[in-house]
């Protein structure tokens, strides 16, 4: 059975494929364009996508019999496929829910104290040699412990990132959410103004798609209080960037956080020229040991499709 996988995964990922698969691997590092899918679904019998790569609805209305019956996806998000035109099309969809959870958490975690802390702002000052020595009012901050922080989306992931918040700093949890959550730590459910309004710190953990698509726009912003910081770590379209660049240079908020971009891998200048901003390079899951839980949990499902097994992660 035929394996594309789009980009090079950890060697032991790629070594166990090669045990059950005939696996190609692209040689590049850039996302899957309209043509490279249309060539997958017509070539493969099995695709592992990730991020970015264009499973369209115009890539399948190009391959009305695609020989390709699963698209295992390396990641949790999957706002990269349409599963409509998926499935109309025959195929089956899966991602990796769970691997990403606690390094996904991590991140949040870097970019809320980074931000408040302003880690990144000092650590250029430093490095350019502009540090002349400690006085009691350099650099000065947002002290995380104990502050309120407000979660849009408490799935997985936002439930960890609250619970790092909760038990690690003492954190109040207030969070935005389509249904209530029974959780084991202490949340009040909001309506997103009002958790907006509420919080000194807010984290957008929030699955990517139509539904969510500028979640976060300038009402959203200007409901925050001036101090608050913001941080996102979902994905980047999930906010309206030019009403984030806006509201940080208005100074209707204080500072943000973030790891994903609306139209990455671009990133704004005007928010790189910011130093109340840090950014990350979609770090999310970079770390080697869930790197390669991702990979095991994306090939289980590709070995399970060719077993004829239910699929473990269905979408």
């Amino acid at each position: 059975m035929k394996l594309l996988v789009s980009r090079r995964l950890p060697e032991s990922v790629m070594e166990a494929a090669a045990r059950v698969f005939d696996v190609t691997c692209r040689g590049v590092t850039t996302p899957m364009d309209h043509a490279e899918c249309v060539a997958a679904l017509r070539d493969f019998d099995v695709i592992l996508p990730t991020l970015g790569d264009a499973f369209r609805a115009a890539a399948f209305a190009e391959v009305p019999d695609p020989r390709a019956r699963l698209l295992a996806n390396f990641g949790v998000g999957y706002n990269h496929i349409d599963v409509t035109a998926a499935r109309a099309a025959g195929l089956e969809v899966t991602n990796t829910p769970g691997a990403v959870t606690d390094a996904t958490a991590d991140i949040a975690l870097t970019l809320i104290l980074m931000t408040a802390r302003r880690a990144g702002e000092g650590e250029r000052m430093l490095r350019a040699g502009r540090w002349t020595g400690w006085h009691p009012t350099q650099m000065l901050g947002l002290h995380v412990t104990g502050k309120t922080v407000c979660v849009i989306g408490m799935g997985r992931i936002g439930q960890a990132i609250a619970r790092r918040c909760h038990f690690g700093f003492g954190c109040r949890i207030v969070y935005a959410n389509r249904s209530a959550k029974s959780v084991d730590f202490p949340a009040e459910q909001m309506d997103l103004p009002a958790a907006l309004a509420a919080a000194d710190i807010v984290v957008l953990a929030t699955p990517g798609g139509a539904e969510t698509h500028h979640l976060m726009g300038a009402a959203e912003f200007a409901a925050m209080q001036g101090h608050a910081i913001f941080v996102n770590i979902s994905r980047g379209d999930v906010v309206d960037e030019a009403a984030l660049i806006a509201a940080l240079q208005a100074g209707q908020i204080a500072g943000a956080g973030l790891d994903v971009y609306e139209f990455e891998p671009k990133v704004p200048q005007a928010l790189t020229d910011m130093e109340n901003v840090t950014l990350l390079p979609h770090l999310g899951t970079a770390a080697l040991e869930v790197r390669e839980a991702m990979g095991r949990m994306a090939l289980d499902n590709c070995i399970a499709f060719a077993e004829g097994r239910p699929l473990p992660n269905l979408v």
